[in-house]
């Protein structure tokens, strides 16, 4: 494992009119399910159908119509709850959350309040390179998604898209741990990344498909500290909900907006109520979306159609020997038996598919050589472009091959570049383009003593001042190098303009 230090959580202090504040926050996460079918139907969840094409019976409310539960998306959650550390709870069950809206055709969504399928866990933040912080997570529970209402189609009319209603989703739930924005967002940051090496949500947040629920109190300083020793919510002030955040960048601008809202009303005598608010991205404010709902205000119940789930240890056994390299994991081990630095690891490690990209052309070659053409020439070509891995024109076994020509002393770094630049732009073989092309390097020490010769003779007063400045011998190297239209071997040039100058 990797040397980290785990900080207790350092508190945002903001500075208000009369005396400082401090921020609590905690998260809960919608992440929805890696699965063609919906939690309880065998409908679609293809993303961007045709409105209300993806709606089974079930989805829809049909009379009559029996939820059965989706095997796949309850092993998808167990997976997760592995991959965050967590209890898994052989027997949980379904309560039916009631609350009437267009896109809600049964009038309740199926959910988990009492018995969720996974219990406490944790997720390592990283704030900085040997630094991180634990944020424990509370409870990951299986919920149906709701619909999607359109308001923007029709001056008088509002549609109804049912597609996603019934979708699969994992709620994950922390604790009140997270004490900044920066912190709030590394966190669902570090809990995508998670997720997508597992599998079960590919974290798309542009469509939907990660979303976080931000709810943020303010404090004095030391309230949290009493919290801790208590377990008493009400030193950390009222919490105020901001629903669907999809943007890290927005999750800070929401939270430094929110605290700096809510300590304005106290300092001035008033108090906040608990409440859901929304956050308006182009104001750069939240705003009242409706007042808070407790527990008992949507009359929770067991969903009387579905019978508690009861799993086995040997079927959450299965499931764990067959997690993957999680990415700290897998990180470690780029530094451990690469040599890699923490940061170049971790830049390799952000994404599951650069991870494996890097892999594939780190295997059987030499690891920072291949973490610094991975990072350093594609990544920042592919930044450029636009482009990402998986619509990389170089493949990692063509990458590959132009680091085994260097490896070999075929070609130069210099010549390696330029191969490069054909591959991205023409595709091929690096060993057949190098070949067919002349670019092999000149490892002929009679060829490059002919040329070093050659530009000696014929710049003597550059002698005469390489030799008084040694520093100047490198203008040499480059004259041969340019005569040799760069093929020559800049180490043997190196050694030979020294030899012949009497360095």
């Amino acid at each position: 494992m990797l040397d980290l230090t785990y900080t207790a959580p350092q508190p945002k202090v903001i500075h208000g009119a009369k005396g400082d504040w401090e921020l609590v926050i905690g998260l809960e996460v919608h992440a929805q399910v890696a699965s063609n079918a919906k939690l309880f139907s065998g409908a679609s969840t293809r993303f961007g159908s045709e409105p209300n094409s993806n709606v089974a019976f079930v989805d829809a409310a049909m009379p009559g119509m029996l939820p059965v539960i989706n095997e796949f998306c309850v092993a998808q959650a167990v997976r997760t709850g592995l991959g965050l550390k967590a209890a898994i709870n052989l027997r949980s069950a379904f309560d039916r959350k009631n609350y009437f809206y267009p896109d809600l055709p049964q009038g309740y969504q199926i959910s988990q309040l009492y018995h969720p399928i996974v219990g406490e866990g944790e997720i390592i933040v990283d704030m900085a390179p040997g630094i991180a912080r634990r944020v424990r997570v509370e409870r990951i529970h299986l919920e149906q998604d709701a619909g999607k209402s359109i308001h923007d189609m029709d001056p008088a009319m509002s549609f109804v898209d049912l597609n996603r209603t019934g979708v699969a989703l994992m709620e994950i739930v922390s604790r009140p741990d997270i004490r900044g924005p920066e912190e709030a967002a590394a966190y669902v940051v570090k809990l995508r990344q998670i997720l997508r090496y597992l599998g079960t949500c590919d974290g798309n947040m542009q469509n939907g498909n990660l979303r976080a629920d931000v709810n943020v109190s303010v404090c004095k300083p030391g309230d949290y500290e009493r919290f801790q020793e208590t377990g008493d919510f009400g030193h950390l002030g009222t919490r105020c909900e901001i629903k669907n955040m999809n943007s890290m960048r927005f999750i800070q601008a929401a939270i430094d907006y929110e605290a700096r809202r809510q300590i304005a009303i106290l300092e001035d005598g008033g108090s906040i109520v608990q409440e859901t608010r929304l956050y308006d991205p182009d104001k750069g404010e939240t705003r009242s979306m409706r007042s808070k709902e407790e527990a008992h205000d949507y009359r929770y119940f067991p969903d009387p159609d579905l019978l508690p789930l009861e799993i086995e240890q040997e079927w959450v056994d299965d499931i764990a020997a067959s997690m993957p390299e999680l990415p700290d994991e897998k990180k470690a081990r780029f530094v451990r038996e690469m040599g890699l630095s923490e940061y170049d690891a971790g830049v390799l490690t952000a994404e599951v598919e650069n991870a494996d990209y890097f892999e594939a052309v780190a295997s059987g070659r030499d690891g920072k050589m291949a973490a610094n053409w991975v990072i350093n020439e594609l990544f920042g070509r592919l930044n450029k472009e636009g482009l990402s891995v998986a619509t990389s024109p170089v493949s990692a076994a063509q990458l590959g091959g132009v680091i085994d020509l260097i490896a070999d002393g075929a070609i130069s770094g210099k010549i390696a570049k330029d191969l490069f630049e054909i591959l991205w732009t023409e595709g091929g073989d690096p060993a057949q383009i190098v070949d067919q092309r002349g670019m092999k390097q000149v490892t002929d020490l009679g060829a490059i003593e002919a040329a070093v010769d050659q530009i000696i003779a014929d710049n003597p007063a550059q002698v005469e001042k390489a030799k008084a400045n040694p520093k100047l011998a490198g203008w040499f190297v480059g004259q041969v190098l340019k005569a040799t239209g760069g093929k020559a071997n800049p180490a043997a040039v190196n050694a030979l303009v020294a030899q012949k100058l009497g360095l």
